[in-house]
């Protein structure tokens, strides 16, 4: 992975990790029939609303979003090919749970796998993408859970890449919150290619995908269902209306239709109680920092995407900005780097904090203006 994507992931995660939940100042949030739940602003990260958003819990299918992310990664990083077959190993087709119906010894294209992963819910499919990444599952979960522990995810153990039941593969709402945004923000073709589909047919047998929302509202366009006794019913969506894109999370709805009605009713709350306000277009200097010891002073400051917030109904007049730098900055500074924040109020109380970065590289300054900064540095 190169700098600029370390960065940005870095940036999401601290993102996530200075969010305000309790933002919705003005709003009474919904009462949902489900163990756990979150509803976000896609773009700036933002909780609109949640509930025991860290409580640990199985995540059931769920699991699926982190084997898909690492699929995806092994594409771009081409150890793997969509036209690649894969073989078909008796523990894949042993494996329990939903099915995508691949037959050991086969050869399967890796692209049939990544379908019958994300629409049919196969578990058998996950175990043979595991396999060929890694070498055995085993494998595939160390990398799963170095990968939650860069993108954030503090109380997710991953033991598996399917999500059957282990007493000890756990996480949470907020975790899964980071996850599905870091799938949306990292792969958006691979998202928008694949979990908009509504069935898929492999060996003569045709699926369909288990969100309902898929059907029941054009604005949602993914992500995933998941079920085991111990997790109960799980669904996280999104949906996209005009320039903004909510995502919810809601684990431990009583059944599937519980888990996408109570998805639809947070998804439809958060479009209904609250305006989008494009603060920053993304790319756009919201302001420049002093860097110290560089070949420039100073460096651009803003977002990589349009920087879009939620506000309650009518309060899009009463929000105020303060954008802060992060001194010293000291060269060099990379394209993505974290380098300030920016602190949100809303009627004069704190309506969160987000992460600003440098829209430029700026690199190291000549000896002399290092020596310079050094000494300037001293008496700052």
């Amino acid at each position: 992975m190169n700098v600029f994507w370390k960065h940005l992931a870095v940036s999401f995660f601290a993102l996530f990790a200075l969010c305000n939940v309790s933002n919705a100042q003005h709003v009474v949030a919904p009462t949902l029939a489900a163990k756990s739940w979150i509803l976000l602003e896609s773009s700036s990260g933002q909780f609109l609303a949640s509930e025991k958003p860290d409580e640990q819990l199985e995540p059931a299918s769920l699991t699926k979003l982190m084997t898909a992310y690492l699929t995806f990664s092994a594409l771009r990083q081409k150890t793997l090919a969509l036209e690649q077959a894969v073989p078909v190993s008796e523990k894949a087709w042993r494996t329990g749970g939903s099915k995508m119906f691949i037959r050991v010894g086969r050869l399967v294209p890796v692209e049939d796998l990544i379908k019958g992963m994300i629409v049919q819910s196969g578990n058998d499919a996950c175990v043979a993408l595991a396999e060929a990444i890694a070498g055995s599952e085993e494998a595939f979960a160390v990398l799963m859970n170095r990968e939650a522990a860069r993108l954030g995810m503090k109380q997710t153990r991953f033991k598996n890449a399917t999500g059957l039941p282990d007493a000890e593969h756990l996480t949470t709402a907020r975790d899964l919150a980071a996850l599905a945004s870091a799938l949306m923000r990292d792969f958006p073709e691979e998202y928008a290619r694949y979990y908009s589909l509504k069935e898929f047919r492999y060996n003569n047998i045709t699926q369909p995908n288990r969100n309902r929302l898929l059907w029941l509202d054009p604005s949602v366009d993914g992500m995933k269902t998941g079920f085991t006794d111990a997790a109960g019913y799980c669904l996280i969506s999104s949906a996209k209306r005009g320039e903004r894109r909510l995502l919810s999370i809601v684990l431990g709805a009583a059944s599937d239709q519980a888990r996408a009605s109570e998805s639809l009713k947070l998804l439809n709350w958060g479009f209904q109680f609250f305006d989008a306000v494009k603060l920053y277009p993304a790319g756009q200097a919201a302001s420049e920092f002093k860097v110290w010891k560089g070949a420039q002073n100073k460096v651009p400051a803003g977002f990589a995407h349009d920087f879009i917030l939620a506000v309650p109904k009518a309060n899009g007049d009463k929000l105020q900005a303060e954008l802060s730098s992060r001194q010293p900055l000291i060269a060099p500074v990379q394209k993505g780097q974290v380098i300030g924040t920016l602190r949100l109020t809303l009627e004069g109380k704190p309506y969160g904090e987000y992460p600003v970065t440098a829209l430029e590289d700026v690199g190291r300054g000549n000896w002399f203006y290092r020596l310079i900064d050094t000494i300037r540095l001293w008496f700052a």
